[in-house]
């Protein structure tokens, strides 16, 4: 498999992707029509302000947004638009981040903190956890009444935080009307909640504030972007402190529909989002992506990985101790994914086991392992039919060829 990568030149062990768009093992595999682009922007020079201008403008058309903003990956998103839920137009405070007078609070759900929510904290703020785990006991409680999120709110709030899944609970214009009410801004992290299409507005009907997308995920862009869509007000935030501003005054002149230098009132320091940029060719990728996103044929595509899960199935099921059942695509992921349970009792071997030998193979083969130590999962979206092919090939060599 894949004896021509070009990683395999450098001593590189190359990976079969079964796991799903995993930035560990490099997200997704990106659109010709990136590559394409990216290609002819690295030939040329534009400014970066005035091509993030231009982006904001398409994403704003794709998302329903006042304004939108490319970053780099949607972890940055979340990061960026803390701090400019923290600074807003303010080039003191720009400059002081992660450090403020006072320490800024996000509250969340506790249930929606993740790993992930660190890039919030980078910007400086404090997170605010609300709610309880009480729905896994079986009591019939809810994870989070709305009116713990609205007792958490204070003065040193600067935004409610919102993981999107189908499984989160309150509803999200729920949360977005009571920090509305406080005149607080609601971020959401949806960077995996792509396909549908309908998702990249979906958010932002329901009141969204900011919402961070992936560009390396489903959009099929660079691995290192995302997107940050919501309003004006923010997004001219996260520019000002993530674009190269290291200007003298008479000759700075960025696009007003991005900055606003009469209304900042100078020129900001080398902000907080500066380790986080983005170059002209991921920029140029991302939106060349993101157009061939929005044209594809998702109903196409979907059916091509139930097909692809179900074949994986249909292999796997006869053999002894493996039990396989194919997630519908909405539950957990947007592919349909083929649950492969082992009953280490029948079996050659157990989940875990089975799973740690894949990975240490030459190809490495990457399968799901969020739900070890009973079961794992394959995701179709990143293989190809052969590729495919060769996952079972794998695992009818751990699992044997006896059948039950």
């Amino acid at each position: 498999m894949d004896n021509d990568s070009i990683y395999r030149e450098y001593g590189v062990p190359v990976v079969i992707n079964a796991a799903g768009t995993k930035t560990r093992i490099g997200g997704s595999r990106i659109r010709e029509e990136a590559l394409e682009a990216m290609e002819r922007a690295g030939d040329a020079f534009v400014r970066l302000s005035d091509l993030q201008a231009r982006a904001s403008e398409r994403i704003a058309e794709v998302t329903g947004a006042e304004a939108g903003y490319v970053t780099s990956g949607a972890a940055s998103g979340l990061m960026l638009g803390t701090a400019a839920c923290i600074a807003g137009d303010d080039l003191g405070t720009m400059a002081r981040l992660p450090h403020t007078a006072e320490t800024p609070e996000v509250v969340m759900p506790r249930t929606h903190r993740t790993e992930y929510d660190h890039a919030i904290r980078a910007a400086g703020a404090t997170i605010v956890d609300v709610g309880t785990n009480d729905p896994h006991l079986g009591t019939g409680a809810r994870e989070t009444e709305p009116w713990e999120i609205e007792d958490a709110i204070t003065d040193a709030t600067v935004a409610v935080g919102y993981i999107a899944k189908s499984y989160t609970k309150p509803a999200l214009s729920t949360v977005t009307e009571i920090a509305h009410d406080h005149d607080v801004p609601v971020i959401v992290d949806a960077a995996a909640e792509l396909p549908p299409v309908d998702n990249f507005e979906r958010f932002t009907a329901a009141g969204a504030d900011l919402v961070a997308f992936s560009g390396g995920k489903a959009i099929r862009g660079p691995q290192t972007t995302g997107i940050l869509a919501g309003r004006q007000d923010l997004i001219r935030s996260v520019a000002a402190q993530q674009l190269d501003t290291h200007a003298a005054e008479a000759v700075w002149e960025p696009p007003t529909e991005l900055l606003d230098p009469d209304h900042l009132g100078g020129v900001p320091r080398q902000g907080i989002g500066r380790p986080m940029k983005v170059g002209k060719e991921e920029l140029i990728g991302l939106l060349a992506a993101l157009d061939a996103f929005i044209e594809e044929d998702h109903d196409a595509r979907t059916a091509e990985w139930r097909e692809r899960s179900e074949s994986i199935a249909a292999a796997l099921e006869p053999l002894a101790g493996v039990h396989t059942e194919i997630a519908a695509a909405e539950k957990v992921s947007v592919a349909p994914e083929v649950h492969v349970h082992i009953d280490a009792a029948v079996a050659q071997t157990d989940a875990t086991s089975l799973v740690g030998a894949l990975r240490r193979e030459e190809p490495r083969v990457f399968v799901g392992a969020d739900s070890l130590p009973s079961s794992f999962t394959i995701n179709p979206m990143c293989l190809r039919d052969e590729e495919a092919d060769y996952v079972v090939e794998r695992l009818r060599a751990h699992l044997g060829e006896n059948t039950d």
